[in-house]
């Protein structure tokens, strides 16, 4: 049964209320995966699919978090009015309790925001992880980062800063497609995110990805195999 909006945005914001859903099979083999973005990523450039964007850019609060999970998407964008109006109108435009009010456990909030503007703090990670989200991707800036970082919400993020939201940006869209890091994203597409950068998987394309990073993880597999049993480097390249 779809969830009900909360009454923050109106009713034309709202795309998908519910997300298409990867079989569990599917999830539970990309998480099998040792070297995970960088097995995704060449299996996306074997099968001609952009979509990963490296962890210089999407910079990891904790480099032990590795996630494979659905995207629950939001779109925020700067406000025309300045900030000390905002604050006199005691008014915010943040709307991203929506998102998190739609996410089911094991999704992932993506965010389209504002470079060097806050779009997520400690209560948002908090509630997200109470609705029971692996995590964040924030394609703007983030703050309390120790915070989310304690309660075990990781976040991949393109900036950080002090700079709150709330008086700066305002939410526009939940769950249809955001563009982030120049990639477009759409509500239930696969996200798999670790220290070494993040991967969009195409929902459509989720099971043909998954099929040829095994492959390749298997051939990988085999000549660390044939490096540990101290095979010449001759007979290696052959």
């Amino acid at each position: 049964m779809a969830k009900r909006p909360l009454g923050k945005l109106a009713p034309e914001a709202f795309g998908l209320m519910e997300l298409p859903r990867l079989p569990n099979e599917v999830l539970e083999g990309f998480r099998a995966l040792g070297d995970l973005t960088g097995t995704v990523s060449d299996a996306m450039d074997q099968l001609g699919i952009a979509g990963v964007v490296p962890g210089s850019t999407l910079r990891p609060t904790d480099p032990r978090a590795r996630v494979v999970a659905q995207a629950i998407t939001l779109l925020n964008k700067r406000i025309t009015r300045s900030v000390a109006e905002a604050v006199a109108g005691r008014k915010s435009g943040l709307a991203d309790i929506e998102a998190h009010n739609l996410a089911e456990p094991g999704d992932i909030l993506v965010i389209q925001g504002v470079a060097n503007v806050s779009s997520m703090g400690g209560v948002m990670a908090t509630v997200g992880k109470r609705q029971g989200e692996v995590g964040a991707v924030v394609d703007g800036a983030v703050r309390d980062i120790d915070h989310s970082r304690y309660i075990g919400y990781p976040v991949w993020s393109s900036s950080v800063s002090p700079m709150t939201g709330k008086w700066r940006i305002e939410t526009v869209a939940i769950n249809k497609p955001v563009t982030i890091c120049g990639v477009e994203v759409k509500p239930g597409d696969l996200v798999i995110a670790d220290e070494v950068g993040v991967a969009f998987v195409p929902f459509a394309k989720a099971a043909e990805v998954l099929a040829m990073a095994q492959r390749l993880a298997s051939s990988e597999s085999q000549r660390l195999e044939r490096l540990a049993s101290g095979i010449s480097l001759a007979d290696f390249i052959k």
